[in-house]
């Protein structure tokens, strides 16, 4: 990712030389002749480094570091001046400023500042990424051996070799939020911000005013200007949680964000400049609501670049105890309980539920029995679960919209071993499917028929 360099100087001729020479170095440059046209630039272009002469027409730019670090605080500034002075040096560095030159250029000797100055603030960003993720202990959102978690692994591997835009769906409690952690923790952009945003918690103007952010003044009780929170995704990611939640007018700003780049604050008419890798996630089948008024087709086709599908719990039984130890592991040290696993009954009482709210549902369950256990191992009677509610039992039973042909033919096989204590030939028989094909359908769907015995 090239830096961005904001230079500037009221002399063309300073600006055009010191230009080229740092876009033959690789540098992306703009340019400003006054500190209004860098204030300016500095909003609408989010500039990396800003090479700031010292004398401009309309004021000392040394008593503006301050005003432009307020615009942008992760700026590093560079003075320039031909009249260089400790004491100018020493107050242009207190007030902000990383580094101080004297003209004429010495061009090599810039670039070495601009370097240096870009790595530390390279590794400051990178310091702050790791402490961020050294506070939690991360959750690998592959664990397990199903079927449908290893082809999930395959196609998240191959969306970390680019930075297109990529849609998780999968139901509530799937994970879909710990896998874009993942995505951010080993992509391209790693060492950059994360910022999450649910946009089911949010109303339409609160979501608006967040994502945004606003000018003083733009609406009764803006009383300060506000940066958004596309701001600080700048060079990092942004997650969009829930994003078929988000209104229409909404909508067709993020578009404009991904295809431009660019967005406005509201009550305000410049255009500000953002780079960032968006991940979305929804429950929703977004691909059913093109056209029909819920969700914009043009933003779909655009999120969808890469898209991804968590599966449902019920759909990888057979992860269900390496999920439940390595939760329970996790509880144990946060609530500080003893336990050494589950016993077999309480292990089959597992494999029998539903789980319509999936992994979230399934930490619930055992941290509640963990609380109520009082033996070394938890058992059948300590587990407690929730009332299915009646949209999920809908789901379930395959009335919802969202249920397909394949979940439909996995809960009637599972049905029917339940029926028939597992008894495989009885089970194909009474589903009207050859033997051969009821053994192909239990190693598709990773269904042990012993469980149900």
């Amino acid at each position: 990712m090239k830096s961005r360099i904001l230079l500037v100087d009221d002399d063309p001729a300073i600006r055009f030389s010191v230009g080229d020479f740092l876009e033959t170095r690789g540098y992306e440059v703009d340019q400003a002749g006054s500190l209004e046209e860098a204030r300016v630039q500095l909003v609408q272009g989010r500039p990396d480094a800003m090479l700031l002469d010292h004398q401009l027409p309309d004021g000392g730019a040394v008593e503006a570091i301050e005003d432009l670090l307020q615009l942008d605080p992760a700026v590093v500034i560079v003075m320039l001046t031909a009249h260089g002075t400790i004491d100018l040096a020493v107050e242009a560095i207190k007030r902000g400023a990383q580094q101080f030159l004297t003209k004429p250029i010495e061009l090599g000797a810039l670039e070495e500042v601009l370097s240096r100055c870009l790595d530390n603030r390279r590794l400051r960003r990178k310091q702050v990424a790791a402490e961020d993720r050294k506070s939690r202990r991360d959750i690998d959102p592959f664990l397990g051996d199903s079927a449908a978690i290893r082809q999930l692994r395959e196609e998240a591997m191959r969306a970390l070799a680019t930075e297109s835009p990529v849609l998780i769906q999968g139901e509530t409690g799937s994970g879909k939020g710990v896998l874009a952690r993942w995505l951010h923790a080993h992509g391209q952009r790693q060492d950059e911000p994360f910022v999450d945003v649910n946009c089911a918690g949010l109303s339409r103007e609160l979501l608006d005013s967040e994502l945004f952010g606003h000018a003083r003044g733009a609406f009764t009780g803006a009383v300060s200007e506000k940066e958004g929170l596309l701001e600080h995704a700048h060079q990092g990611v942004l997650f969009l949680d829930e994003i078929g939640d988000m209104a229409m007018p909404i909508q067709g700003k993020v578009l404009k964000v991904l295809e431009e780049k660019r967005f406005r604050r509201l009550g305000e008419v410049r255009e500000r400049r953002v780079d960032l890798q968006l991940i979305a996630a929804t429950l929703r089948d977004l691909a059913g609501h093109p056209g029909d008024g819920k969700f914009r087709p043009d933003l779909y086709y655009r999120i969808s670049t890469i898209p991804l599908r968590v599966p449902p719990l019920r759909q990888r039984r057979g992860d269900l105890e390496l999920l439940a130890n390595d939760l329970l592991e996790r509880l144990s040290g946060e609530l500080k309980r003893s336990c050494s696993g589950l016993s077999p009954a309480a292990l089959e009482r597992l494999q029998r539920h539903s789980w319509p709210g999936n992994i979230r549902e399934l930490r619930n369950v055992l941290e509640r029995a963990l609380l109520r256990c009082e033996e070394e191992a938890l058992g059948a009677d300590d587990l407690r679960f929730d009332p299915v509610p009646a949209a999920a039992e809908e789901t379930l039973a395959g009335g919802a919209p969202g249920g397909t042909l394949e979940e439909m033919e996995e809960r009637q096989i599972r049905q029917a071993l339940d029926d028939l204590q597992g008894h495989v030939a009885h089970a194909a028989e009474r589903l009207g499917i050859p033997r051969s094909t009821m053994y192909v359908k239990l190693k598709e769907y990773d269904i042990d028929p012993g469980r149900y015995r």
